[in-house]
């Protein structure tokens, strides 16, 4: 007593030999049926590999076609085979030529000995299937699809659709609960051998050539009527993403297909040879008669589906392109800050911030002349390059990808009226940024500047416009970004608290009492440059409200506010 295999093939043939050769010598026989459309000589070198092995044989060759009942008709020539040619069989297990065994046969056969009456085929009514793919559960049976869905795509919706408007629906034969489950199954001889020599085969067989995908429906409707004791789960490992198609494994699946206790995985990649090394090598691993079960790997499925569905927080690719909020997705994968005026307002901001907080921070990234990475990199994480003419080429996709390199380190860089504009809508409408704006910082560079006052004044004027517009898209009703602006003036007032904020901000549970401060620029005589600009005919309103007499003093302190200690 022990199991016969019956393997469906049509395709890389070499593999199929390694295969069946495995479970013929560790006296498992095989009814191999290869496609009639495969290659004859690759045929024919299959045949001569097994040919040393007794116990296998060669089905007559079919045309199958996806989704028709020449699959069923392949299936049922290769079991009758087997059944007859090797009487010593008690269960017949179904495979594809894409199939690997992931335990011994010797494993196989004592878990079959220990459930000598018991079907292992997935068969669910059409009123609990969750996982088909196309629209047609119960009208799989009830409808006719002469066409192919595959080939003929057009003309079966067509068909299906005209059938569902003249209310057409075919008879089920009596004694046939319609019933779809996954096509890999492992019947006892006495239920495979109930279904073949049905006296009403013929009409059922009939019945099931206009059934959609007859493979998924037709054993597992008809063990219904014969089978005694049902287990309704495969013994195959074999999943499905969103679109109906199964998954295929490669050489880096190997601990998981080890994890999955089960006695045969579909669908192997068949260059995947670290696989068919392992899994056919002398002796596969013991598992100690552990169940199989591969549902406890549902969880890695089910994210790997999500992921193919819904992509990745700040992770674009051809197949998901562009993302955003049409899928519902964060336009980055982590949080990352933006400081506009703080290097105008501060000599060494950036050198302070990355010392008190251990954060990565770059200078002005959307500098028009060049990329300002931290410590004066050319080319960053990911193969980032420094080049502005690259950058602008797809200012979003550079940003998200800065962020999705450096996952782990939170980035923060430096932005103002002189940068390229056009990523300020992407960040404000991302939740991954933090936004701090102190306007009219700009005026400090031109302040220090030696420039003719005129065109000090214009470029002031133009910088106000610039950084007015991008103030209002931060503040609009898109916004999805944490957004604090302050002005000049308000900043200069009491600098300590605004700093403490976006420190605790940045780390809540690590942050300390600031100690140590940047060195703010000397703004001295500021007040009368911002009232010069107004008697040129500006107005810097951006700044706020700055006295003549230079720095304003604190409203809760008579000593000045900004202390270096």
């Amino acid at each position: 007593m022990g199991v016969g295999f019956v393997i469906l093939a049509h395709k890389d043939l070499d593999r199929v030999a390694q295969v069946a050769g495995y479970w013929a010598q560790n006296d498992a026989p095989v009814a191999i049926h290869v496609d009639s459309r495969a290659g004859s000589q690759d045929y024919a070198d299959l045949q001569a590999k097994l040919e040393k092995f007794t116990n296998i044989r060669f089905a007559e060759r079919r045309a199958c076609d996806w989704g028709k009942f020449s699959i069923v008709a392949a299936t049922q020539d290769a079991a009758e085979m087997l059944l007859e040619g090797f009487p010593q069989i008690s269960h017949v297990f179904l495979a594809s030529g894409s199939c690997l065994p992931l335990r011994p046969v010797e494993e196989l056969n004592r878990y079959l000995a220990d459930h000598p009456a018991t079907d292992f085929i997935e068969s669910v009514t059409t009123e609990e299937v969750t996982w088909t793919v196309g629209g047609l559960d119960l009208e799989r049976f009830t409808l006719r699809f002469p066409f192919s869905w595959k080939k003929h795509r057009r003309l079966f919706d067509r068909y299906v659709a005209l059938q569902r408007a003249v209310g057409y629906s075919r008879h089920i034969p009596e004694g046939i609960a319609p019933h779809l489950g996954s096509q890999w199954w492992c019947l006892t001889r006495a239920t495979l051998t109930a279904i073949l020599n049905d006296p009403d085969r013929a009409a059922n067989d009939r019945y099931f050539r206009k059934v959609w995908i007859p493979d998924e429906a037709y054993f597992q409707s008809l063990v219904r009527k014969h089978g005694a004791n049902i287990e309704s789960r495969s013994l195959t490992l074999s999943r499905f993403d969103t679109q109906g198609k199964p998954f295929t494994y490669y050489d880096d699946h190997l601990q998981l297909l080890q994890r999955s206790d089960c006695f045969v995985a579909r669908k192997i990649w068949p260059r995947a040879s670290l696989l068919y090394r392992q899994f056919l090598g002398a002796e596969l691993r013991p598992l100690a008669r552990l169940e199989p079960n591969p549902r406890k790997l549902d969880r890695i499925f089910a994210r790997s589906n999500d992921q193919r569905l819904h992509g990745r927080p700040g992770l674009q690719m051809q197949s998901r392109f562009p993302a955003g909020e049409a899928w519902g997705l964060r336009k980055t994968c982590a949080e990352y800050s933006v400081y506009q005026g703080f290097s105008s307002l501060f000599s060494n901001f950036e050198t302070w911030l990355e010392k008190r907080t251990g954060t990565r921070v770059h200078g002005h990234l959307f500098h028009k002349a060049e990329v300002k990475f931290s410590g004066g990199a050319s080319v960053y994480n990911g193969c980032l390059s420094n080049s502005a003419k690259m950058r602008d080429y797809n200012p979003q996709a550079f940003l998200a990808s800065l962020i999705w390199n450096t996952q782990g380190e939170h980035q923060s860089f430096q932005f103002g009226p002189a940068d390229v504009q056009s990523i300020g809508e992407f960040i404000a409408s991302d939740p991954n940024a933090s936004v701090y704006v102190v306007t009219g910082a700009w005026s400090i560079p031109l302040f220090h500047s030696s420039m003719d006052f005129q065109r000090v004044r214009r470029i002031a004027a133009r910088y106000q416009t610039i950084e007015a517009e991008h103030v209002r898209v931060l503040k609009g009703r898109h916004t999805r970004a944490h957004v604090r602006v302050w002005s000049l003036a308000e900043f200069v007032e009491d600098p300590m608290p605004i700093l403490q904020s976006i420190l605790d901000g940045l780390d809540p549970g690590a942050s300390r009492k600031l100690t140590e401060v940047p060195k703010m620029a000397d703004l001295t005589g500021f007040g009368n440059f911002v009232q010069r600009l107004k008697n040129e005919g500006m107005n810097p309103h951006s700044v706020g409200d700055f006295p003549l007499d230079d720095l304003p003093t604190s409203r809760n302190t008579p000593a000045k506010p900004y202390v270096v200690r």
